[in-house]
């Protein structure tokens, strides 16, 4: 009886690119349908391009003692961050990412102060593992001043930034400048980053929903150029491109030192892209 030989191994630009945020919008799909679709592709030939289980801290409760990998988004403030903690210690449930959407756009530093305190005294508490990253949404409506200064903390705390990159309406969906100068300014503090929301193809193109769509291929293109020393406006370029044979996509997991995941409702669309454009098979 013949077989067909395993694939290769996926390269390393590949591996946990897509965190499993099935249950977000606009996927919605029901938590427990979402957690066995993400435990059924752990055994697919593709299973390393998918990285953890996104869920809201509201979600635990019904994961109980689940095998997963779980990135849990925190729905209130840094208040939740020890309550989240424990609660999944109790449940026994493996957290590997806290993400937290900072809610003061007059004040991110301050906002971003309160999660890094919450943090040391869950990390001193043995509730929070150190290795466990946390992931801070700066608010996009703060003042560039204000957006840079919250940067700071983030990066002299050692998180990482979570910079959101669509949504439900236009205003979600970052200016390729705007995106441009948030790459630029995680890379100059040598801060890894995941993206969240809209990144569900390759290339940037015009959605179903009429919105301009980034897509993850330009943002990694445009990760290495940024930190290759390409100037803002050549990074822009980059994200504005909207023909895949034009993007150098060579080198590609230097750039994963920094664009780190990005969150999508949907594993089907990468992953066909990344087939129809010949990257992975």
């Amino acid at each position: 009886m013949s077989t067909e030989p395993a694939p290769p191994p996926l390269d390393s630009a590949w591996r946990g690119l897509v965190d499993d945020a099935a249950t977000f919008p606009p996927g919605n799909v029901p938590l427990a349908e979402a957690a066995t679709a993400h435990q059924a592709r752990r055994a697919d030939e593709h299973a390393d391009l998918v990285g953890t289980f996104v869920v809201k801290d509201t979600d635990l409760p019904a994961l109980k003692a689940t095998p997963l990998a779980l990135s849990v988004v925190l729905t209130g403030g840094a208040g939740q961050v020890a309550g989240t903690a424990s609660l999944a210690r109790r449940l026994h449930v493996a957290v590997e990412g806290l993400e937290i959407a900072l809610r003061d756009p007059g004040d991110p530093l301050g906002a971003a102060r309160r999660v890094g305190a919450a943090v040391d005294a869950a990390r001193a508490d043995g509730q929070l593992d150190d290795h466990v990253p946390v992931y801070v949404e700066i608010p996009p409506d703060a003042s560039p001043a204000a957006w840079l200064a919250a940067a700071d903390e983030v990066a002299a705390r050692e998180f990482r930034l979570k910079l959101r990159t669509g949504g439900l309406e236009a205003s979600a969906f970052p200016t390729a400048a705007t995106l441009a100068g948030w790459i630029d300014a995680a890379l100059d503090r040598e801060t890894p980053f995941k993206c969240t929301a809209g990144l569900h193809r390759a290339v940037r193109h015009t959605g179903e929903d009429g919105f301009e769509h980034h897509g993850f291929l330009n943002v990694l293109v445009a990760t290495r150029q940024a930190w290759d020393g390409a100037g803002p406006d050549e990074v822009a370029d980059v994200l504005e491109e909207r023909s895949a044979a034009a993007l150098d996509t060579a080198d590609l997991d230097r750039a994963r030192r920094w664009f780190t995941s990005f969150g999508s409702c949907s594993i089907d669309e990468p992953l066909a892209d990344l087939r129809d454009l010949g990257l992975i098979r």
